[in-house]
């Protein structure tokens, strides 16, 4: 085996050798005889370590494909910033790479990260008064989008999709539109992330659609 060559991830046996006789160690970290261990749990154990397996080679071999993408990415665009003095890409960066035939196309796009500062619970505080004032009167719809934006995520996050749509209404009181002021000055870019995707279709004429690679979504 070379160096160079990549480390396959090992998922470790499940039965340990202690003085000649095989033990498993359980979720405490204590050492039981395999004959104590219930045969479904060591069915449950060995079909997790064959999938863990097959899970951790594919995540090795998707880390391997994202690093060589970026660097053939990366290696044309010094190319044509060599030709032309320019780097391609839109505003932000966005760059769509395609075949001549247009039946397969490579995106990259850069996107902010965003958070927010202290400014947010202002323009909260500012939204809870429209509300309350406009009792009855206020639309169903706009107090489920209200409730959604700031309703804090798993990951502990703010809901920035719902938030963004409540800059989108259009409405007239000025506590209304000093809060949307507040959410604004909140918004802090942290830093970018760029993206690859990739796109195929069978003619020109039809849609692209997405070469998925994302478990969930496949």
């Amino acid at each position: 085996m070379s160096e160079n060559a990549p480390i396959q991830p090992v998922v470790p046996a499940g039965i340990i050798d202690v003085g000649g006789q095989p033990h498993m160690r359980d979720a405490k970290g204590r050492l039981v005889p395999v004959e104590l261990v219930k045969p479904a749990d060591k069915l449950e154990d060995e079909m997790v370590r064959k999938v863990m397996a097959f899970a951790l080679d594919l995540s090795a071999q998707i880390a391997r494909f994202k690093e060589h993408t970026f660097a053939d990415l990366n290696g044309f665009q010094q190319l044509l910033e060599q030709e032309y003095g320019a780097r391609a890409g839109g505003e932000k960066g966005n760059v769509t790479f395609q075949t001549v035939d247009g039946l397969m196309q490579v995106k990259v796009q850069i996107a902010d990260l965003i958070e927010f500062g202290p400014q947010l619970q202002q323009a909260k505080s500012l939204i809870d008064e429209c509300l309350v004032e406009w009792g009855a009167d206020s639309r169903p719809e706009i107090r489920a989008i209200v409730s959604r934006a700031f309703a804090v995520e798993k990951e502990g996050q703010i809901n920035k999709a719902n938030l963004f749509l409540l800059l989108k209404l259009d409405i007239g009181d000025e506590r209304w539109t000093r809060a949307m002021t507040a959410i604004r000055d909140a918004i802090r870019v942290t830093g970018t992330k760029e993206y690859v995707r990739f796109y195929q279709r069978r003619r020109p004429q039809d849609r692209f659609e997405t070469v998925t690679i994302d478990l969930a979504a496949a």
